[in-house]
């Protein structure tokens, strides 16, 4: 039941869940008033401006999803790597991993898994604050820029545990080393380039993107000469150095990169087009699109900003290559911080005189605005049933469209954040309902990673883990010597089930209509035939030698 008392409502049909509405009443919208007046306050005492800022952005993410959403499918495949540290995954670099590690640590409650991506959120907003000063802009380009990464769609990029976060996070650091050096030439920049390029690498190797981006920026401009100096290849090494063991575990398992990157071209990227692309990213930053398209002009434009073209370049080259290969909108999503940084200069440039002065609040409120024309169709703030009220709205800017070509009842991303804990209550109570003799011998099989990543999250401890054949599910097969039962989840028992066991129970079914896990069943397999456990271990090393291209 949705509580009543709603105090806050953006239409009719809509209103914020009661936890939102005293966070916004409470907090949000004082320090919304308080950052205006910060443009009042003297330069030297706008330090907590900028702590303020931060912590407005880490409380902005524990507000925009509802209790009534799970985590997201992906999210639980990478909370599951901290159950197995290790140098390399199918999926992705190991950074995830340990982030994951940490996240059990602190509890593996929710409120853990948010805090990750929040932080690499507010450290993004950090540097986008300290590359508009290096970049010679004063507190109101700071707060134009800031506005425009607080009040976007990296609050929805930043919800998810997913390596996308850090990855915006380690594009922006990139740049703003590479301007330091080209600022300053003390080595230590291209040192602390290198740490942000090998943690990149090591979180998404999107990040190689942007380097072979860069190579040819560099040489169109003067800036060329950097490539020729020592720091230059100090930098390169240290990253090299960082992204080694990863490297490495790669060599040792025959690169299943290679595969996981076919696989993905041939179910999902070559759903991409390129105006849909496109238009991903003008929606993307809308409320802001005059700054970043700014800060693209600005770069070749302004004289001021003529050191730094080749990051310019750069973004026509990224653009250009996510183009060719059918990249997803989103690999793109860490050009953006740079280059509002650079529009909100040339934007303080711009209206620094005259009568254009009065307009400088216009520019800092237009995000927040659009924001909040959209906030109740592209955050889970709303129960499913509500957004249906949104239906056609959210169909008319692409919200519904999924990977598969296809429009949905609701955004990919919200579905996939459904039905998750019933489903694991389902196989929890199928394995309650075992002998005791038969528990410790007993499989979970699960037909995607989504699943047995859920299971793994809310069960760990509780029942076996939980295994699927794909994603890196295969590496995890359990050391049994045994089997007597197996806890099957798919929407039917396959041929192969129903060929290998004498007796099939089904428990319950996910019940959500909204879900995209809706229909998926749990079913309990017994009586089952000799070597089965033999023939599932060697179907494990099958997908494993899949990956690894081996015969």
């Amino acid at each position: 039941m949705e509580k009543p008392g709603r105090i806050i409502a953006l239409r009719p049909g809509f209103s914020f869940p009661r936890n939102i509405e005293v966070a916004i009443g409470k907090f949000l919208l004082p320090a919304f008033c308080i950052l205006f007046q910060s443009l009042l306050m003297p330069p030297r005492k706008n330090t907590w401006v900028l702590l303020l800022l931060l912590a407005s952005k880490i409380a902005l993410q524990y507000c925009v999803v509802s209790p009534q959403y799970d985590p997201h499918r992906d999210e639980f495949l990478h909370l599951d790597l901290g159950h197995h540290l290790a140098w390399g995954y199918l999926s992705v670099p190991p950074l995830s991993a340990v982030e994951a590690f940490c996240i059990q640590w602190l509890g593996n409650g929710e409120w853990a898994v948010r805090l990750f991506p929040a932080v690499f959120g507010a450290l993004t907003i950090l540097l986008v604050w300290q590359l508009v000063a290096a970049a010679g802009g004063h507190l109101y380009a700071q707060l134009l820029a800031c506005f425009a990464m607080l009040f976007s769609s990296y609050l929805r990029l930043n919800m998810l545990f997913q390596p996308n976060s850090f990855d915006v996070l380690a594009w922006t650091w990139i740049y703003y080393c590479l301007v330091r050096y080209i600022q300053t030439e003390k080595p230590r920049w291209m040192i602390w380039l290198g740490v942000a390029l090998g943690l990149g690498f090591l979180n998404k190797y999107n990040v190689m993107f942007l380097v072979v981006a860069l190579l040819p920026a560099l040489l169109l401009t003067p800036q060329r000469r950097l490539m020729a100096t020592r720091p230059f290849w100090y930098g390169a090494g240290v990253a090299l150095l960082i992204a080694l063991p990863n490297i490495i575990w790669q060599w040792q398992h025959n690169f299943p990169l290679v595969h996981h990157m076919k696989e993905l071209n041939t179910t999902q990227l070559v759903n991409v087009t390129a105006s849909g692309y496109l238009l991903s990213q003008a929606l993307f930053l809308f409320g802001s699109i005059y700054l970043w398209i700014g800060g693209v002009v600005a770069l070749f434009v302004y004289p001021p900003f003529r050191s730094y073209r080749a990051l310019g370049w750069s973004f026509l080259f990224v653009t250009g290559l996510y183009l060719l290969a059918h990249g997803k909108s989103y690999y793109a999503f860490g050009l953006y911080p740079m280059l509002l940084a650079f529009g909100s200069v040339y934007f303080e440039h711009l209206f620094e005189h005259g009568w254009k002065r009065y307009l400088r609040p216009l520019w800092v409120l237009v995000p927040v605005g659009l924001l909040a024309w959209v906030f109740d169709i592209v955050y889970p703030v709303a129960s499913p049933a509500r957004l249906q009220l949104q239906h056609h709205r959210m169909q008319r800017l692409g919200l519904l469209h999924w990977e598969d070509g296809k429009d949905h009842l609701l955004p990919q991303d919200f579905a996939d954040m459904l039905g998750w804990h019933q489903m694991a209550d389902l196989a929890l109570s199928a394995y309650h309902k075992l002998p005791d003799s038969v528990k410790p011998h007993t499989l979970v099989i699960c037909g995607n990673y989504g699943e047995a990543g859920a299971l793994n999250f809310y069960n760990h401890g509780k029942m076996p883990d939980a295994i699927a054949y794909n994603a890196d599910y295969a590496y995890w097969f359990p050391k049994m010597d045994t089997l007597s039962a197996i806890i099957l989840l798919d929407d039917e028992p396959d041929e192969l089930a129903k060929r290998v066991a004498g007796s099939i129970v089904k428990e319950g079914q996910v019940t959500n209509g909204y879900a995209r896990e809706n229909g998926t069943a749990v079913f309990t397999l017994r009586e089952l035939q000799p070597g089965l456990l033999a023939l599932l271990r060697d179907k494990a090393t099958a997908t494993i030698n899949e990956y690894e291209a081996r015969k």
